[in-house]
């Protein structure tokens, strides 16, 4: 395996991991200098993320790449699926562990808004979160997300209460209240296609580079996963110190 590649202009390349386990779907992108050079994407069940690791060492091996030959590792830390994104964090952390590397973590629903970079539009990413809520947040999309309204959880119609301008909805969130969104905000409400709706690791890579240019890694002791609302196991321990 190659460890590392210079230019023709004996700079060394900038090479980086971005690994997104958010939701049904399981991503990872290699990108050198920015450019994505491969991404493999996965979405059919709960347990596509246990397919995250092969999908890593297929990437590499076809970049002509191992860990050792990264700069650093991006990694979605949430909100999402709960399981999910332990997977995420634990496969980021562990590879920046053995390999030495730099770790960063970013948001999912900011990553989700980089489907649709310089809309003219507010960006609205929702992802379902059962129990009739849904993690959202407005962003201002240039070429990187500009947070307008931060990441939360809520029912879709108190949070489209506080929207008043036209406004992109994408996620698979804005797929399952579509017409909650509609009947709120009417010819307000636009709705990107189909293939916008799901996480990729390919848009998050370019959150990887801001943090690693901003030179803002994680230590790995402290890569968490951002759940924004207690897991089922949390709700329940709080009911029983009630």
């Amino acid at each position: 395996m190659v460890h590392g590649h210079i230019d023709m202009n004996g700079r060394k390349e900038l090479k980086l991991l971005t690994i997104d386990t958010s939701t049904t779907a399981c991503s990872a992108a290699l990108s050198v200098d920015g450019k994505i050079r491969g991404e493999s994407f996965l979405d059919g069940d709960k347990t596509s993320s246990v397919h995250l690791l092969t999908s890593i060492c297929d990437l590499m091996r076809d970049a002509g790449l191992d860990v050792d030959g990264l700069d650093g590792i991006g990694v979605a830390l949430g909100p999402g699926s709960f399981t999910g994104l332990r997977v995420g964090a634990a496969t980021a952390k562990g590879l920046a562990l053995a390999a030495n590397k730099p770790v960063f973590g970013f948001s999912t629903l900011a990553m989700l808004a980089l489907n649709l970079p310089y809309s003219a539009y507010p960006v609205c990413p929702m992802l379902d979160a059962r129990k009739n809520e849904v993690y959202t947040a407005i962003y201002n999309c240039d070429e990187l997300p500009r947070v307008s309204v931060e990441d939360c959880v809520t029912t879709p119609g108190v949070f489209l209460d506080r929207i008043r301008e036209s406004t992109l909805f994408v996620g698979s969130g804005a797929v399952r209240y579509r017409e909650v969104i509609e009947s709120k905000l009417g010819g307000k409400a636009i709705f990107p296609p189909c293939f916008c709706n799901q996480p990729r690791a390919a848009a998050g890579a370019m959150l990887t580079l801001h943090a690693f240019s901003m030179g803002k890694p994680v230590p790995p002791s402290l890569l968490n996963p951002y759940y924004i609302r207690p897991s089922e196991a949390e709700f329940k321990k709080m009911s029983r110190n009630d």
